[in-house]
């Protein structure tokens, strides 16, 4: 059983505040996501102090390494159980957040918890990351894109830059071993340039990393190409 006075030390100790609406919030969060894993596949990660430092600690501090404005749109790509969109959403009610997925069941997990949570910023939209950048209402319309995907940067690239708005960045959460460099190429044609690579420890569960890709210029109108093209020639 995670308290507010653990919780609270966890996220004092990245530097991160933590209110005692916002711990209800995210207990009520982790009770959803634990109940509805027992027959859906959500995440392996479901006890209380690992699923709060892997997955609401790790999340919210792309906050504390991105700068916002306020009222900031923002898409989460491959967004599964939420993370890291509804993290973003719940610490920060100012942000539109869209939490995009190309699993039915995993938005209707989405919507239910929404509507818990009384998480008026949220919207969930099922549809595959390829598809998705293609529409008019999603293409190049949001402050920041970010995924937590396992994909290559040169992939995941590809699936998230084009939802991004001139002036806006992807940030990618990545595993301590991906190098921004192997997004250069991928980042160049689709209208980005490599901004930030940037590595953090979580206190268990070791080093993370964070890469920023700034939309520059408008993205091809010929990508994000067909997910299979995507993953069997990567750009660059």
């Amino acid at each position: 059983m995670m308290t507010y006075e653990a919780a609270k030390q966890l996220f004092d100790g990245a530097g991160l505040p933590l209110t005692e609406s916002h711990f209800a919030q995210f207990q009520c969060y982790l009770a959803e996501l634990t109940e509805t894993n027992r027959h859906m596949n959500l995440t392996a990660i479901t006890e209380p102090a690992e699923a709060w430092e892997k997955h609401f600690l790790d999340c919210a501090i792309l906050l504390q390494k991105v700068q916002l404005p306020l009222g900031a749109a923002c898409i989460d790509v491959g967004t599964g159980a939420g993370f890291p969109g509804m993290v973003l959403a719940l610490l920060r009610p100012d942000l539109q957040v869209t939490l995009l997925d190309s699993l039915q069941k995993r938005i209707g997990f989405l919507e239910q918890t929404t509507a818990k949570l009384g998480l008026a910023n949220v919207r969930c939209i099922h549809a595959r990351a390829e598809d998705g950048a293609k529409l008019p209402e999603l293409r190049e319309q949001f402050d920041m894109a970010t995924a937590r995907a396992v994909a290559a940067m040169p992939v995941l690239t590809e699936y998230c830059l084009p939802f991004v708005k001139q002036g806006g960045v992807f940030a990618a959460m990545k595993g301590p071993s991906e190098m921004a460099e192997q997004a250069e190429a991928a980042a160049k044609l689709l209208g980005g340039e490599i901004v930030g690579e940037e590595s953090y420890t979580l206190p268990t569960a070791g080093e993370r990393k964070l890469i920023r890709i700034r939309k520059t210029a408008p993205t091809p109108q010929k990508y994000p190409r067909r997910s299979d093209k995507i993953k069997k020639q990567p750009l660059g």
